[in-house]
């Protein structure tokens, strides 16, 4: 990764990392130079600069009717991140004390809603609707499992069932068959989370989580290992209806029932 790709993830743009990094090469400089060296161009150049003024990462000097920029010490972005944290920490305090009022709004809507998430982040997205919905002493019901999953889906199943402790609801997990027993293990091993195998051997891609009112179809790979191993970013379908909700948990509980406890 180059430094511009690097100081991106401090929250600046391409143009601003590659201005910011053509001043800390320059030192003090009139625009012209700063626009050769960073490959910005003329047109957007004093916008970009003014944007790093107002971040704190450049400061200039007029002298004789001419603007000389200048860029300040690196250690500058960790104050910038610091200070965009701090933000981001009382915009979430401000955020947590409407969210019961908002979620009061959307449950006074009573109708069926559907919504399709791709990519890895949507996936969380659908998937973290449980730690609205679900309480202490609640339970999420989930199927046909597929074991083949990225390794970042498995580290974030980690981080996810110790979350799930902490609010105190529980899940029961049906994987399909084949799936090393070192995985239902380590789903048993958790608190409120028991973990079988399903009891047919039948092999899909798509999994159903289901509680409440919600029922979660999510598809991680889209193709079979024997295919080729191909894998594509991962898509969920969220369903909110209760009638539904209700007809894939009968599913589940036929084929919970007719499931054995795992033995390692």
């Amino acid at each position: 990764m180059e430094n511009a790709d690097f100081i991106q993830q401090a929250g600046l743009t391409e143009g601003e990392a590659k201005v910011y990094l053509a001043l800390l090469k320059l030192g003090s400089s009139t625009s012209g130079p700063i626009i050769e060296k960073s490959g910005v161009a003329n047109s957007v150049i004093y916008r970009i600069l003014q944007n790093l003024i107002d971040k704190g990462l450049a400061s200039y000097i007029v002298k004789e009717k001419t603007k000389y920029f200048r860029a300040a010490e690196p250690k500058r972005i960790i104050d910038f991140i610091e200070e965009k944290r701090e933000k981001l920490d009382e915009n979430k305090k401000l955020i947590e004390k409407i969210i019961p009022n908002l979620s009061a709004a959307s449950q006074d809507i009573n109708e069926t809603t559907v919504q399709i998430f791709e990519g890895f982040n949507g996936f969380l997205t659908a998937w973290e609707y449980c730690y609205s919905k679900l309480k202490k002493g609640d339970e999420y019901h989930s199927w046909g499992v597929y074991p083949l999953q990225e390794e970042r889906f498995h580290l974030y199943w980690q981080r996810d069932h110790k979350k799930r402790e902490k609010i105190g609801f529980k899940g029961k997990i049906l994987f399909n068959k084949g799936t090393d027993k070192d995985t239902l293990k380590n789903r048993n091993s958790y608190w409120g989370c028991e973990a079988r195998y399903m009891p047919i051997d039948i092999k899909t891609p798509a999994w159903f989580v289901v509680y409440k009112d919600l029922t979660n179809i999510s598809l991680q790979t889209k193709k079979f290992e024997e295919d080729g191993g191909v894998t594509k970013k991962p898509l969920s379908v969220v369903i909110i209806n209760k009638e539904i909700a209700e007809t894939f948990e009968a599913y589940f509980q036929d084929l919970w029932n007719k499931s054995k406890p795992f033995k390692s």
